[in-house]
């Protein structure tokens, strides 16, 4: 009895395209970083990310020169996590040596939550999807800066629990981030933001990424009791 042929199906499908790498957002963020230098001494500084994404960040004004394949750690606020240096260069300005970073296998990605909502995640639905009204009022931010340390005072218009937009004629560049305080009532609120607009000589619009869930159903009740007229609607996955 004849033997079956065995047919290959190279020909027929190729293989799976590679993956294209996770997108890139441009930040100017403040984060700690430390770790060991190219000099075998051990160093520790404030640095600035300049872009990101779910896999790793390019980092600017490192003092110590570093080694290409070493780990270092980074730190944005309370989060923590260790990455591999895979390229580096010194500028010879006030940025002075970029790094490429790369995080480690099973490192939770410590800016996450300033990334937009992965391709292909499921939209939020029930309680998830509730909305939130913009209400053009004037309220009092204090606005803090992570390379300052003078307050920035300011006057928020079109304010829900998700965010607003503060008129000022110096506003910061499109991802920077910042910690905001003002008052719902009594109540003082304190949250990290990052900004999502700049408008050069007007404003810029932040959001707001500390309040929790009752804080935010809170201040809304609130915006909504000062102007029970809302100028337009929002989900609560954007701005």
């Amino acid at each position: 009895m004849d033997r079956p042929e065995l047919f290959s199906m190279t020909g027929i499908s190729g293989p799976n395209p590679p993956m294209p790498p996770p997108p890139r957002i441009p930040v100017d963020l403040d984060l700690r970083v430390w770790g060991m230098g190219a000099d075998g001494h051990p160093f520790s500084q404030h640095a600035r990310a300049r872009n990101i994404s779910q896999g790793g960040a390019l980092l600017s004004d490192i003092e110590r020169d570093l080694k290409i394949g070493d780990t270092i750690a980074v730190q944005n606020g309370e989060k923590k996590a260790r990455c591999k240096v895979v390229w580096l260069t010194n500028t010879r300005s006030a940025q002075k040596i970029k790094v490429g970073v790369q995080l480690l296998k099973e490192q939770e990605c410590p800016w996450a939550t300033l990334l937009p909502q992965a391709p292909g995640q499921m939209p939020a639905t029930g309680k998830a999807q509730r909305r939130w009204e913009r209400h053009k009022i004037s309220l009092g931010i204090t606005l803090r800066n992570d390379r300052s340390t003078l307050p920035l005072r300011v006057n928020a218009t079109d304010v829900s629990a998700r965010g607003c937009y503060v008129e000022t004629l110096s506003p910061f560049q499109i991802g920077t981030a910042l910690t905001a305080e003002w008052f719902c009532g009594a109540q003082k609120l304190i949250s990290r933001t990052f900004v999502r607009s700049c408008d050069p000589q007007v404003g810029m619009g932040i959001e707001f990424m500390g309040l929790t869930t009752e804080q935010q159903q809170r201040f809304q009740q609130y915006l909504r009791a000062m102007n029970p007229f809302a100028c337009s609607i929002e989900h609560a996955n954007r701005n």
